[in-house]
């Protein structure tokens, strides 16, 4: 297997770690070492946060749409080159190829989505009289980039960004340093001058050492991590003490409501989608499913069926696998804590070669650890509920809010009822695991604040700047 090298990429130029600057990422099944990654301390990420203060004036006065033209032809490149980034994720994150193939084109899709911007963005200022109102880049962006879906998220961690004339310092994530490394030596080799985009990695023991120092550089203005609700608060009051925004999307716990009236093959199969994608490692996973008693037996047998055709095969999948054993052994954990308070286990549950196979659990119910806590693997749990007003009780009753699906033949009625969920995205007879780079993506309560996608990302990344002019001279 291949030995990978993840160095830093600090004012345009790749920076291999000092003696003993390094920490190695080892496979999520085979344990053997994957990658041999630079290990930055607190004077790397001053250096990275240099190097963008640095380049931040040319940058920011560069056209939107010269800008814009440069992170297009990142997109075609990352297309282009998608085979070696599908070697890479595969072996350090154990995802499957078309998982990874899957995040490329999405990826691809949020550069190019950055048109959306620029238009934004030349159209200059706003009149009201004898006001004018510009939006102009903030400065340095610390993007903070996870694993799960590592390409599509370290490119939504920059695009808008860079876009908007920020410059970027992108830390990786410790799982996947050389998918990462991948994502920022492209998109510099699109064009980027010299510090637009910088990259630095760490070794897990040293992750709060180079975050703490990049959220406290005076050149950095805004922070934007996509990570676990845990971690996330940690970054929201490391920010809060140096007053500055972030932009966070955390954990979910992804809810689909099937009515009476509902198309019973169709949920279903969503249902299989959104929990099992990716072993059920994406913060959008379908994890609670609020069924109508009247219809709960026939649904949870269409949805057994499409279960087990998704069986875990080693190397043969469409799955991929689980990140480490850790985490089937949290998982497997909340499965029995479920059967143990009453739930049925319909299928799935079984380990096999550290990942677990696609597991429904039928009558959870509140006070089950899988009924409140974010599962974050291949598993979902069937609440079965008396009526839609039981289902949209239920459905609010989390601490998170990313994303609902409702299914029914009636679409006003899921458009009424996911009106009253609180969630920041809501899907109407489809999966919960939907993205879409022109709209805005986010969530509320314990799912984060913030939205990235669309032209939301403005109020994200720019200042909004108010000048009153006075005295009737000429403007």
């Amino acid at each position: 297997m291949q030995l990978y090298e993840a160095q830093f990429i600090i004012n345009g130029r790749s920076v291999a770690p000092g003696a003993g600057a390094a920490f190695e990422r080892r496979g999520p099944v085979s344990d053997a070492v994957i990658t041999r990654a630079a290990a930055g301390r607190a004077a790397e990420a001053r250096e990275a946060a240099a190097a963008a203060a640095g380049a931040f004036a040319g940058w920011a006065a560069t056209p939107a749409a010269d800008r814009v033209a440069i992170l297009t032809r990142a997109a075609d490149l990352l297309e282009a080159r998608a085979d070696e980034v599908v070697a890479i994720a595969c072996n350090e994150v154990g995802s499957s190829p078309d998982w990874v193939r899957f995040n490329a084109g999405i990826a691809a899709s949020m550069l190019r989505q950055t048109r959306d911007l620029a238009k934004a963005l030349d159209s200059g200022p706003q009149r009201e009289g004898d006001n004018i109102l510009r939006r102009r880049p903030a400065g340095v962006v610390l993007g903070i980039a996870p694993w799960n879906a590592a390409v599509a998220l370290a490119v939504r961690a920059l695009a808008a960004p860079l876009a908007c004339g920020n410059t970027v310092v992108l830390k990786g994530s410790e799982l996947c340093p050389k998918t990462h490394e991948w994502v920022a030596e492209v998109i510099n080799l699109a064009g980027l001058p010299d510090g637009v985009l910088n990259y630095i990695t760490n070794a897990p023991d040293h992750a709060e050492e180079v975050v703490e120092t990049l959220i406290a550089h005076p050149a950095v203005r805004r922070i934007n991590f996509t990570g676990s609700t845990r971690v996330g608060r940690e970054i929201a009051v490391a920010a809060a003490r140096h007053l500055k925004p972030c932009l966070l999307e955390l954990s979910g716990k992804g809810t689909m409501i099937v009515l009476a009236d509902a198309d019973l093959k169709a949920a279903a199969r969503a249902a299989a989608h959104g929990s099992f994608f990716n072993q059920g490692q994406i913060c959008m996973s379908t994890e609670r499913i609020l069924v109508e008693d009247s219809v709960a037996d026939a649904f949870v047998e269409r949805f057994r069926t499409e279960a087990e055709t998704l069986r875990f095969h080693p190397g043969k999948t469409p799955l991929g696998t689980l990140i480490n054993p850790a985490a089937a052994v949290r998982i497997g954990a909340l499965v029995e804590d479920a059967q143990a308070k009453g739930a049925t286990l319909v299928t799935g549950g079984e380990l096999s070669a550290g990942s677990i196979q696609p597991t429904i659990l039928d009558h959870v119910a509140p006070g089950m650890r899988l009924y409140s806590e974010e599962a974050f693997g291949p598993v979902a749990g069937v609440v079965r509920v008396g009526d839609r007003d039981e289902a949209l009780a239920l459905a609010n009753d989390t601490d998170f809010g990313l994303v609902a699906s409702v299914f029914t033949a009636d679409t006003g009625a899921a458009l009424d009822m996911l009106a009253r969920i609180e969630v920041g995205i809501g899907q109407v007879n489809g999966s919960t695991v939907h993205d879409d780079p022109t709209m805005p993506f986010g969530g509320v309560k314990a799912s984060g604040y913030g939205r990235f996608g669309g032209t939301e990302a403005l109020r994200e990344f720019t200042e909004c700047q108010w000048i009153a002019v006075n005295g009737g001279g000429k403007t």
